[in-house]
């Protein structure tokens, strides 16, 4: 078994190969996500990424690359980098202890469309509906709308990602994130694994992060790649 720590040097690709993996899609090495589950992809050997891309490419318009320090190699005719994202890794010391005061809800396949326009609504760009097949999700609920989610995303026999954190703007600062993650990450232990998460360098998230018991671990950045033509 690959430890823990190896892992989490390339969450995606251990995903697909664990958890994952009646998701995955391989082309020349490299390993993908079915496109109507997740846009990531991943990658040990970068000379191998443009071919796998152009392959993958023929089914998506647009996915991303995720690595902690290696740097893909495109064919620049057929596929454009639009971004790259410097992220990092953070994953869980010791949970602060956190008092619950709303009422979670496990989220059913019913509210599968709502979790879309959610997280579509707050951070456009990314989430699939059918990315909530990944893991399970949470919601909070005010005057039966749906308001604010967190869900899990990347996952092996050893961690869990903790992902899809949002709240409606109308309802933030009122601890609901806060309350969200701490029942996530609960959720996660309970199943005898590492939670982890993902986000962007100079997030004012991770303050929130921290306070809950999260340390930054490692980078861990996101190529956007779309297609051209």
């Amino acid at each position: 078994m690959i430890d823990l720590e190896e892992q989490l040097k390339n969450p995606v690709w251990y995903s697909l190969k664990e958890t994952h993996k009646k998701f995955a899609i391989e082309h020349n090495g490299v390993q993908f996500y079915n496109p109507e589950i997740c846009s990531f992809g991943s990658f040990f050997d970068e000379t191998k990424t443009a071919k796998a891309a152009n392959e993958y490419l023929k089914n998506s318009d647009d996915f991303f690359f995720v690595s902690e320090n290696q740097t893909p190699i495109i064919d620049n005719t057929k596929v454009s980098l639009e971004k790259k994202i410097d992220g990092c890794q953070m994953v869980l010391n010791k949970l602060t202890e956190v008092l619950i005061t709303e009422n979670i809800v496990l989220l059913g396949k019913e509210f599968i469309d709502e979790i879309y326009e959610l997280v579509w609504l707050v951070m456009p760009g990314y989430y699939k509906r059918r990315s909530f097949e990944m893991g399970k999700y949470f919601g909070i609920f005010k005057n039966g709308k749906l308001v604010a989610i967190t869900g899990q995303r990347m996952q092996t026999n050893q961690f869990i990602e903790v992902s899809a954190v949002v709240t409606h703007p109308n309802y933030t600062r009122q601890g609901l994130a806060k309350q969200l993650i701490a029942h996530t990450t609960k959720e996660i232990l309970k199943e005898k694994k590492t939670p982890i998460l993902h986000t962007n360098k100079g997030n004012l998230a991770i303050s929130l992060y921290e306070k809950l018991g999260y340390e930054l671990t490692r980078d861990m950045n996101w190529w956007s790649y779309r297609k051209i033509g």
